[in-house]
């Protein structure tokens, strides 16, 4: 009796082990690489030279002038740590929170040249839950646009239509808010200045 209930459940564990931690597995890794090519590889950027520079899932910050800023990150010591996702877990009434938003507003006017009446949006401000969005708000990119154009010593209405093309629309035009992925249009940004705009650019969003 003991040796039958011993070899069903060693048969089970067996079957179980083949269904759900082998056949399931790759069932799903290939359902992804036929329907959601770009997500199963991790969406993987390259430079002009062909090396990874990142991925356009995951956020990472950008301090020179030159490019478009990121969102505030609270992932790890220092912001946009990929294996410390997450956010400050301070609360709406937290004085440090609001010393830290004041903060980063002074900042942001400061290096965008902006005046103390002009409205800042809330993403130029405050970290997301993850600590690693990979997008800035449409706003947010506009008023940056000012700041890039000046560094680069390119014309304003350039810089403005590189952000037309790079806006993400709402999903199905009602899920979602328009957006920019700030490391694609950072590497579309320097093909600008190079005269070497990608092309790929023009499709982001549009789905």
């Amino acid at each position: 009796m003991i040796q039958k209930e011993i070899r069903t459940t060693a048969l089970s564990l067996l079957l179980l082990t083949l269904i759900l931690g082998i056949a399931y597995p790759l069932l799903i890794c290939a359902i992804g690489r036929v329907f959601f090519p770009e997500h199963a590889s991790g969406g993987l950027l390259e430079n002009g030279n062909g090396q990874i520079i990142g991925s356009k899932f995951i956020g990472q910050n950008f301090s020179s002038p030159a490019y478009f800023h990121p969102r505030p990150s609270a992932a790890g010591d220092n912001g946009y740590d990929a294996m410390k996702s997450g956010g400050s877990n301070l609360g709406p009434t937290s004085k440090k929170l609001m010393d830290l938003v004041q903060a980063r507003l002074a900042a942001y006017r400061e290096e965008n040249d902006l005046p103390p009446t002009q409205p800042i949006p809330v993403d130029a401000v405050t970290a997301s839950g993850s600590g690693l969005d990979p997008h800035i708000s449409l706003e947010n990119a506009q008023l940056q646009a000012s700041r890039i154009a000046r560094e680069r010593g390119l014309a304003l209405l350039e810089v403005l239509e590189l952000i037309r093309q790079s806006t993400a629309h709402p999903w199905m035009g009602i899920f979602g808010e328009k957006r920019i992925n700030v490391l694609q249009i950072n590497l579309s940004l320097d093909g600008l200045k190079q005269g070497r705009v990608s092309r790929a650019i023009y499709f982001i969003g549009r789905f």
